[in-house]
């Protein structure tokens, strides 16, 4: 577990130019190792370095911002890694002539659908759920990990925000 503790008034140990300079190397040695791409390494190793700059004035309080730099390098390797195999299960889908089987969401309700879209993200989530999975207040509550009285808040403001969005769009 790494140390995270400092005092609220201490400066970052060095500065993040010389943090940088030398862990480079290794990071990206690390990121190789578990991308197996160089170019994909530096990526990866030079996506970590810029989170740790952006956050540097706590980052660089760390007793070792070298393993947080690491352990940033081998969460993105993973994300990597499971973005290239979607991308090669969806040409192999594609290549198959396979295709993902959607849902009709009625070609006669276009407008519908992007007023869906074009609501908060989480009253438009609910929603989705709701109608289109035809899922229980409680499985939509379960799904996106909040309470059912949030859910039910979310799916009441959809449905008047809907209303008001479609019957201005009849109008018109």
């Amino acid at each position: 577990m790494l140390d995270r503790s400092y005092p609220a008034t201490q400066e970052p140990s060095q500065a993040f130019e010389d943090f940088y300079s030398q862990e480079y190397s290794a990071v990206v040695g690390l990121a190789y190792a578990l991308s197996g791409s160089r170019s994909g390494a530096e990526d990866l190793a030079q996506e970590a370095f810029l989170a740790a700059h952006r956050n540097w004035h706590r980052i660089g309080r760390y007793d070792q911002p070298g393993a947080w730099v690491r352990r940033v390098v081998a969460n993105l390797s993973v994300s990597a890694f499971r973005r290239r195999v979607a991308e090669a299960r969806a040409l192999a889908r594609a290549a198959l002539g396979e295709g993902t089987v959607l849902p009709d969401l009625g070609a006669g309700d276009p407008e519908f659908w992007s007023a869906i879209r074009a609501l908060p993200r989480r009253q438009a989530q609910v929603i989705a759920l709701f109608y289109l999975e035809d899922r229980s207040i409680a499985e939509v509550a379960e799904i996106l990990d909040m309470t059912t009285g949030t859910v039910k808040r979310h799916l009441h403001n959809g449905r008047l925000t809907l209303a008001g969005r479609l019957h201005e769009e009849a109008a018109e």
